[in-house]
């Protein structure tokens, strides 16, 4: 599901800036997480889901020797080399693309350049991951444009690399394994330890609520990777003293937790039992979904929100405003952090047929308790990114 309002002003300015049609254009969607939290770096299990909000990146060849990329927002243009290219330290939305073309050169070596724009309708610093949609729908535009046939997760791991050596954030595969295998009407369901990606269809009963109440995010201040070095501590530990092997906290049981982490320094103790508890609600609500339990699935996203603030800390104190007033909003099955957390939104798990009475009850008490606007919107999981 595209924004033809958005593919067609990014054609026009691609036309007036670069005095050419682009070759290629390819779109990505954002994606929303609707449970499991810090779980894909943790070889966990997570469900997600595409949504109707995305970024169109259009292309075409040079003869310059060297590629241009302009934000289509800003109309502001950065130029870097063909291969070998450092990140920049100014315009660092460039980082997404310079670090996505430096892995796809490394599948094939460009020796020409290109002219690129990107624009898209993801609210920046909303916790909907418009950073893999820039580098997914780069990703997929270059592809086409060289001629390289690489699979969903090459792709995926590409962009994370981008993220890793370019942005400076230690992220996992979600988003961008998310933005790629979306389903039109699903979620998707993903394990990553074998990266096996599952589409589970939700049905017409309900749909989600996207509630953005311009809470600061950013997960390149080191409250990211600082949860994430925790996690990987206390796997460490757990490695050493359970009886079975551990890689990753995926394989460390609730009872477990509970048993041992005594031996840990608190705060990391705390940290580790968010992802393990959210293990447990992905699968317990795969078990609920299969059996059409709706009403219980929503009260996992409730315990999950709960654990980001009690254990993992990740969460805002708007963003707990606004769980609070949804999770009270007649119709509102669960509500919860979306995303890496620290800011960003809140996704809302809503009954269908009262998902516009909802969605005003939230913005309207939201208003009146903060003064300040919250933008709610209806999300519809949608396609994967393609190129069009």
């Amino acid at each position: 599901m595209i924004n033809q309002t958005v593919h067609d002003e990014l054609l026009a300015k691609f036309r007036a800036h670069y005095a050419k049609a682009p070759t290629v254009v390819a779109y990505a969607p954002g994606r929303i997480e609707v449970l499991g939290n810090h779980t894909d770096y943790n070889e966990g299990y997570v469900f997600s889901a595409a949504i109707n909000y995305g970024t169109f990146f259009a292309v075409a060849p040079n003869d310059l020797g060297k590629n241009r990329v302009v934000a289509g927002d800003l109309m502001h243009e950065v130029t870097f080399p063909l291969a070998s290219a450092t990140p920049v330290k100014e315009d660092t939305w460039a980082n997404y693309v310079i670090g996505t073309v430096a892995g796809l050169t490394v599948i094939r070596p460009q020796t020409a350049g290109f002219d690129a724009m990107f624009l898209g309708n993801i609210p920046l610093g909303s916790g909907l991951s418009s950073s893999a949609a820039l580098e997914m729908c780069t990703a997929k535009a270059l592809c086409a444009l060289w001629g390289i046939t690489a699979d969903n997760v090459t792709l995926a791991k590409i962009g994370q690399k981008a993220e890793h050596d370019y942005a400076g954030c230690s992220c996992g595969l979600l988003d961008q394994i998310s933005s790629l295998c979306g389903e039109q009407g699903k979620l998707v369901k993903t394990d990553f330890r074998t990266l096996k990606v599952e589409t589970v269809d939700m049905g017409a009963d309900v749909c989600f609520l996207m509630c953005n109440p311009h809470a600061k995010h950013a997960l390149v201040d080191g409250q990211y990777n600082s949860r994430r070095q925790a996690c990987e501590e206390a796997a460490a530990y757990f490695a050493k003293v359970l009886p079975h092997p551990v890689t990753a906290l995926r394989d460390v049981s609730w009872a477990e937790w509970e048993a041992h982490h005594a031996g840990l320094d608190p705060i990391v103790a705390k940290r580790a039992a968010h992802p393990i508890g959210e293990d447990e609600r992905v699968i317990e609500g795969a078990a609920l979904l299969e059996k059409g339990d709706l009403d219980g699935f929503g009260k996992l996203l409730n315990a999950s929100h709960a654990s980001s603030q009690t254990y993992f800390e990740n969460s805002h104190p708007e963003i707990d405003r606004v769980v609070a007033i949804a999770q009270a909003t007649p119709g509102v099955l669960g509500a919860r952090i979306s995303g890496g957390g620290f800011g960003g939104s809140v996704v809302v798990l809503v009954r269908a047929d009262q998902a516009d009475a909802a969605k005003a009850a939230i913005a309207k008490h939201y208003q009146e308790q903060t003064g300040k606007p919250c933008d709610v919107d209806r999300i519809v999981p949608s396609k994967g990114a393609s190129v069009l």
